[in-house]
């Protein structure tokens, strides 16, 4: 069953609360919630007490995409404000796997972010550590960009060493997400949809 992730991006901030609710009442399974700084990203967006103001909303998953540099310090407050899933960029960090044995000693679902431009192999040794893996199919920082056609190879490399490993990460794919993209992503094994401005 292929899950759909609502960015709240995209959303109308005047107006969140009606936002998350008129999304959950539509059957969204997780919401995305993107964290840029300025600094590994060029935009600004949230931070953590955005997400804590969002978690009472709403007893749905709280997808966290943080677009941060450096990252470890900055995660126990995002678990702290209600995120049930934290996802960041390898790159961004020196230590990742510190990172994500952070993340899961809080008891918090662990995913990382690939930015278009990092190739799987060099991902791979993360794979049996996650719970999620993120294929950005736009260039991280801003909403509304076109679907990058070229990361379904990605996708489904993702999905043949995930069968071949015996590994239950899912798939998420953020960017350019809309009906006919979708399908694309669907058919190379994505589990989870991100959709900012095709929704909102």
């Amino acid at each position: 069953m292929i899950k759909i992730a609502p960015s709240i991006l995209a959303a109308n901030l005047l107006k969140i609360e009606q936002e998350v609710l008129n999304v959950v009442e539509a059957g969204a399974d997780y919401l995305h919630i993107d964290i840029m700084d300025g600094h590994y990203v060029p935009n600004i967006t949230f931070g953590s007490n955005f997400v804590k103001s969002i978690r009472p909303i709403s007893n749905i998953t709280l997808d966290v995409h943080l677009m941060i540099s450096p990252v470890k310090q900055y995660v126990e407050s995002f678990v702290k404000a209600g995120a049930d899933i934290i996802s960041f960029h390898p790159e961004a960090d020196s230590n990742p796997e510190k990172i994500i044995e952070k993340i899961k000693s809080l008891d918090c679902k662990c995913g990382i972010a690939v930015h278009p431009k990092i190739k799987t192999k060099d991902i791979e040794k993360y794979l049996p550590l996650i719970d999620l893996i993120i294929v950005m199919t736009v260039v991280p920082g801003f909403g509304g960009q076109n679907f990058m056609e070229n990361q379904l190879t990605k996708i489904s490399k993702l999905n043949e060493l995930r069968v071949k490993e015996g590994l239950e990460f899912e798939i998420e794919i953020d960017g350019g997400i809309n009906n006919k993209t979708s399908r694309l992503c669907i058919d190379k094994g994505a589990d989870v949809l991100v959709a900012g401005s095709y929704i909102y």
